[in-house]
């Protein structure tokens, strides 16, 4: 699909741009690297994390350069791009060691680069490599990405995929007002703004109904009527599907054509600039998703999440290319998908939870023919917030995990005051994950009462300080395993 996302004039500024690059890059190394992935799935917190470790040099054994003691320094440097806003490292440092809370979440696209000096493992690539890498690496909402798909789309096909999914059982109910809504409205009326905008409203208040926790749904676009950023209020983003248009031409001066005309631009404007100045840069990429929240909703969430994983691999440009290609046209040779929020699960459930994104991920691959590129999965935790323990409950001896719960939390009627630490028996996952993706039989969402996994979110944990007062490394789970899958080769 990503192969009909640009002209010929866009791969031919695409092709400039990457030549520019590499030729850069023969003095001075670097990867670009993409995060993304849907609101609160923890990308902030997972950039915050690596950096921070890195420069600090935290427990990473599997991340071998570290482990063989092969990284001189890691340090952070001015970004290449002046028109991308930096990624704020330090408040969010802040906040996460200082306030023990947790970052504001990704609004916008931000970037920052770390640079790594290193000693090879060869005496041969010591020769030839300045030892030296810097790491751009881009933190973008995975909300803008599942826009690509757009691109390939009529207003007539958004309109008809809308409503089409608009009506399942997962969703039914959400839709209820923007559909009643929509039905009254006539499309070959003549224009009027207030109506636009009346429809615009309610068809994103739907879609941000659909991300509440009882839901978790996650295919949503357009993607900035949930981020819009700068676009806020502007006419770009003011239009929705329409009901009943079929493939016609709009008449002129129609509500119609007005919502087309719009949906247009917003493709022209917002959606292709985004995929041609960001993600045809990439060398590789991380999506981060929130699995245990989609669990907890049932198999119309998992499902949901598993339409949106497929389409954005499909708007990647996977593969390997050769010497001369490169020069031309970067690819994504190595996605990780990861599965964040580890510690909300004892270490026990960790290998079915990572199962569990494995099918999800092997599903996803096989929907969208990606093919060209390698493609892992982890259950990781950026930050560990909780401690692993057990407990006495009558004869019964349970694993339970032990942490901060954030102020106004709440469990079994309990409502946590965000200072005291409490012991958490999170529940299992089920061994056979089949029943997890079956839509058969299974209701819209999850029995409330009879939750997947007891879902509690914590503080950040407090980190221990040397006899010198120098604060440790943030905790984690499994960090350093994504650091070696995503940047390991280029430090080998």
């Amino acid at each position: 699909m990503a192969s009909s996302l640009t002209t010929f004039t866009d791969e031919a500024r695409i092709a400039l741009d990457t030549l520019s690059g590499r030729a850069t890059g023969l003095f001075s190394p670097s990867l670009r690297l993409g995060v993304t992935g849907l609101s609160r799935a923890g990308k902030t917190v997972f950039i915050s994390a690596l950096v921070h470790n890195l420069i600090h040099g935290g427990r990473l054994p599997l991340f071998e350069a570290q482990k063989s003691g092969r990284i001189a320094r890691a340090f952070l440097e001015q970004q290449p791009d002046d028109a991308v806003p930096r990624f704020q490292y330090e408040d969010h440092i802040a906040a996460l060691v200082n306030d023990r809370a947790w970052p504001d979440s990704t609004r916008a696209i931000s970037e920052l680069r770390l640079t790594i000096e290193y000693e090879s493992a060869s005496g041969w690539s010591r020769m030839f490599s300045s030892g030296r890498l810097s790491v751009d690496i881009v933190d973008y909402p995975g909300e803008w990405l599942l826009d690509l798909p757009l691109l390939g789309k009529s207003f007539a096909d958004f309109s008809h995929e809308a409503f089409e999914m608009a009506v399942l059982p997962v969703r039914e109910d959400l839709s209820q007002g923007w559909r009643a809504l929509s039905s009254g409205i006539d499309p070959n009326a003549d224009a009027d703004e207030m109506t636009a905008r009346r429809l615009a409203e309610s068809f994103a208040a739907y879609l941000k109904a659909c991300k509440l926790d009882e839901r978790a749904l996650s295919t949503l676009p357009p993607g900035r009527f949930l981020m819009p950023g700068d676009l806020e209020g502007s006419p770009a983003l003011t239009f929705a599907p329409l009901a009943g248009i079929g493939d016609r031409r709009p008449r002129a001066g129609s509500l119609h054509a007005m919502m087309d005309r719009r949906y247009e631009a917003y493709k022209t404007h917002v959606v292709k600039p985004f995929f041609r100045e960001h993600i045809t840069r990439l060398d590789r990429q991380i999506v981060l998703i929130d699995a245990m929240q989609a669990l907890n909703a049932g198999p119309g969430a998992m499902a949901d999440l598993e339409r949106a994983v497929t389409e954005i691999l499909s708007c990647f440009r996977p593969g390997r290319g050769s010497f001369l290609t490169d020069l031309f046209s970067r690819r994504i040779d190595r996605i990780l998908v990861a599965a964040t929020k580890a510690d909300h699960l004892h270490h026990e459930s960790h290998d079915r939870l990572q199962s569990i994104v494995r099918r999800l991920a092997d599903r996803a691959v096989a929907r969208a023919n990606f093919t060209g590129a390698d493609v892992d999965v982890v259950a990781m935790a950026a930050v560990r917030a909780t401690r692993e323990g057990t407990v006495k409950q009558g004869r019964e001896t349970l694993p339970v995990i032990i942490g901060t719960p954030i102020a106004g939390e709440k469990i079994n009627g309990e409502t946590f005051d965000g200072k005291a630490e409490t012991a958490i028996f999170p529940g299992d996952l089920p061994e056979k994950i089949d029943a997890v993706f079956d839509l058969s039989g299974a209701d819209h969402k999850q029995d409330a009462a009879d939750p997947a996994i007891r879902f509690v979110r914590f503080r950040p944990p407090k980190l221990e300080r040397t006899a010198e007062g120098i604060t440790l490394s943030l905790p984690h789970i499994r960090l350093d395993r994504a650091l070696q899958f995503l940047i390991g080769d280029h430090l080998a």
